[in-house]
């Protein structure tokens, strides 16, 4: 399963010029939390989110208010992204850039591992270099709520060229799988394809055996 099999394709973005009100406006609207920042050709600029918005409600940090000079002659480059999100009035000026994307033709697998290392809530999706979807958390966790007999056959279908080896079912995720294999790193092999199935939660390898009669998972 792609990115694109789970994405958004009605996006609801700001661009540059557009006024935080209005941003704000669209937020509560569509009952997001952030949107992509996009120029007249669909590129993403950046993103706006509700943590962007947070940080101007905030204000200045308390020690640029106590020493404002000291704090402004020492500033470093993420303190002047801050005062920057501080003082902003439109989109362009809050947003945190550059945009983390995801090319939608990439396995939902990077997607998710994406959202994870970089603590981000949606991926901007782009094909060549233009925005045309976005993927949320919650669309990765749709791929969890595939059916039993969904994962069924993805399974077969992960498997079909695996000669002595079947599919017995798949309950509640996780996948059995059984049968005779000419090697044990046949079996290791094909466990480690099938749990890399969207929403597979599980694969249970022990009904397989090697030809010589020895578990092929020692």
């Amino acid at each position: 399963m792609n990115v694109s099999d789970l994405m958004t394709t009605d996006v609801v973005v700001a661009h540059p010029e557009t006024p935080l009100k209005e941003v704000a406006r669209l937020l509560i609207e569509h009952r997001i939390s952030g949107m992509p920042v996009v120029n007249q050709d669909d590129q993403v600029l950046g993103v706006v989110s509700e943590a962007d918005l947070l940080v101007k409600e905030a204000g200045a940090p308390e020690d640029v208010r106590r020493t404002p000079l000291r704090w402004l002659l020492g500033r470093d480059r993420h303190q002047e992204a801050e005062l920057q999100r501080i003082n902003a009035v439109t989109a362009g000026a809050a947003m945190t850039t550059p945009a983390a994307t995801i090319e939608a033709d990439l396995p939902l697998s990077t997607a998710a591992r994406r959202m994870t290392d970089d603590r981000i809530n949606r991926l901007p999706v782009v094909r060549d270099g233009r925005l045309v979807g976005i993927i949320s958390r919650a669309d990765v966790v749709r791929a969890y709520a595939r059916t039993d007999d969904d994962l069924f056959v993805a399974a077969q279908f992960a498997v079909r060229g695996v000669d002595g080896l079947r599919v017995v079912s798949v309950t509640d995720g996780v996948v059995t799988l059984a049968g005779t294999v000419s090697h044990p790193a046949v079996a290791a092999t094909a466990r480690t394809v099938v749990s890399e199935i969207d929403g597979m939660v599980g694969v249970d390898v022990r009904a397989v055996e090697w030809r010589d009669g020895v578990d092929p998972m020692s």
